[in-house]
């Protein structure tokens, strides 16, 4: 359900699942002694250099992982298109784009702050406190970080944009609006 309300809301947008979350979850169909290779393993997929190389590096991983911990390949197979999901996209932001580290410290930037007040009077307390959070982060990013280059976000967005959907430039103009 949610990656076709991402698919309908977002026209281009694809389902990323995070790595690191994922790779907890399969190391749970793997038993203790083994957990070690296959996280080793796992993690050459995202080591390739293009999506080619990706995607054949997968395949070599499940038949790997076939042959020992058939649950294990079963399940890795099934989370193909959730896990490459970031292969569709130029390899300069794939750092950025195949974990959700980001949104987390923001999440738990939220949760130590709201933990320090504890009880909050009403709601809009509540979305007074996250507001000023986010509002915050916001200012920051703007004034310190670029997560993506305008070079690249005009590659992704020429790259990605279905063409039944109007086209949307990127210019620093709509970025700092």
């Amino acid at each position: 359900g949610l990656v076709a309300a991402i698919g309908s809301t977002l026209p281009g947008a694809s389902w990323q699942r995070c790595r690191t979350h994922y790779l907890r979850d399969l190391l749970t169909f793997t038993p203790k002694s083994s957990q070690p290779w296959v996280a080793t393993l796992v993690r050459t997929i995202f080591e390739q250099a293009d999506a080619k190389e990706v995607t054949v590096q997968f395949d070599r991983v499940v038949d790997a992982l076939a042959e020992k911990l058939p649950r294990a390949a079963e399940h890795l197979s099934e989370a193909k298109a959730d896990l490459l999901g970031f292969t569709a996209y130029p390899r300069e932001i794939w750092r950025q784009i195949w974990s959700s580290n980001p949104q987390e410290r923001l999440n738990k930037e939220i949760r130590r702050r709201t933990d320090v007040v504890g009880i909050f009077p009403d709601r809009g307390a509540i979305v007074r406190l996250v507001g000023a959070v986010l509002a915050e982060q916001h200012d920051e990013w703007i004034e310190t970080h670029r997560y993506f280059g305008l070079e690249i976000l005009a590659k992704v967005d020429a790259g990605n944009t279905p063409s039944d959907t109007p086209e949307i430039s990127v210019t620093p103009e709509a970025l700092t609006a």
